[in-house]
């Protein structure tokens, strides 16, 4: 578990950082309800998302939507099935999107605890304090670096509070997970709006 105050983030950079995700660990099945914001260049108003994700143990991972469509995406390894309403399952395997693959991958890491597994696919950067901390995670492949610049994970404790992607081309999305989750958002909401709810404001 993370330590009290700033203890566990006054390690020295790799060590805090791997202490922070092992702290996170959560036994398996562990689901969150969640809301992904999507600000994409070529749209007007930014895309939400509301469902669930749930890590089922080992490299099994679901992530389903309820609103505003209904669809289910099974990761399970390198192989993935998605299901959206009453449609036929399309069965498709990671090997062909590196950066999903890393985002899923660690997602999953996140979940288990498993920083080891999380290094081996990005550099880890710890700061804050038990109280609110960010986690950054660039990624090490230069084939994944060309989709995504980077990711950053607030929390508070041992709980995640948001997970944010910035993507190569500027589009950004914003995962908010746990209590957050279930949080009413604004009628329009933005990116600075988003980044200081994420940090602990209001």
């Amino acid at each position: 578990m993370l330590l009290a105050g700033t203890r566990v983030l006054a390690a020295p950079a790799p060590d805090r950082a791997a202490a922070l995700v092992r702290g996170l660990a959560r036994p398996a099945p562990a689901r969150t309800a969640y809301i992904e914001v999507r600000f994409i260049g070529m749209l007007d108003r930014p895309l939400v998302l509301r469902g669930e994700m749930a890590w089922l143990g080992g490299t099994r991972l679901t992530r389903s939507v309820v609103s505003p469509y209904p669809e289910t995406t099974t990761i399970d390894g390198d192989s993935a099935t998605l299901q959206r309403g009453s449609g036929a399952p399309r069965h498709f395997t990671l090997d062909h999107a590196p950066e999903l693959k890393d985002l899923l991958g660690g997602f999953v890491a996140l979940l288990s605890g498993n920083a080891a597994a999380l290094q081996k696919t990005f550099t880890l950067h710890a700061y804050g304090n038990s109280a609110a901390w960010t986690l950054d995670l660039a990624p090490r492949s230069a084939a994944v670096a060309q989709r995504i610049r980077d990711i950053s994970i607030d929390g508070a404790g041992t709980a995640m509070r948001c997970m944010r992607v910035d993507q190569a081309d500027g589009d950004t999305s914003f995962t908010l997970l746990g209590a957050l989750g279930d949080a009413p958002l604004p009628a329009a909401p933005t990116p600075a709006a988003l980044a200081t709810l994420c940090a602990g404001g209001h």
